[in-house]
């Protein structure tokens, strides 16, 4: 029987493995989406939903420990800046592994692993909300000018006369 066998050892060293783990993670919140074999998307996205819950909290001391992982400023600043206040509301299920299929040379199960509001959702997403309260708010002024208009009996008097 094997005992704390919660850390997936992806046949490699506890230092290959880190690294390994580091690089998929750092390639994920760049891209927001890689391909890789499924147990290795499956232990990243372990790693990506506690780094963006520390992401989340955004203080000095989640900020640091972040960073003992991912050593890019510039993509500490983005996980920081646009990828935690994306999953603000969200208690986690910040990422999606969907099943490709084998892998042709090896037949190894291979998977996408994506954060599952990707910035061009968002950005789109956000663009809908600005249409729709400019077009919202068109409206609200719209429809008092027309009610005015019909309630002093001036558009049907014409159209009677």
């Amino acid at each position: 029987m094997r005992h704390g066998d919660k850390v997936k050892k992806l046949g490699r060293r506890l230092n290959l493995r880190t690294a390994l783990l580091r690089n998929l993670v750092i390639a994920l919140f760049t891209h927001e989406r890689i391909r890789t074999t499924l147990p290795k998307a499956r232990e990243t996205g372990r790693l990506a939903e506690r780094l963006i819950a520390f992401a989340r909290k955004n203080d000095v001391a989640a900020r640091r420990e972040v960073a003992r992982i991912i050593t890019d400023k510039t993509l500490l600043k983005k996980l920081f800046d646009q990828i935690g206040p994306r999953f603000a509301d969200r208690a986690g299920g910040c990422t999606r592994v969907l099943r490709l299929g084998p892998r042709p040379g090896d037949a190894a199960e291979m998977a996408l692993l994506e954060l599952v509001v990707r910035e061009e959702t968002h950005k789109e997403k956000q663009a809908k909300e600005r249409a729709a309260k400019e077009k919202g708010g068109k409206k609200a002024k719209a429809k008092p000018a027309k009610k005015t208009a019909e309630s002093k009996g001036q558009g049907r008097d014409k159209a009677t006369e």
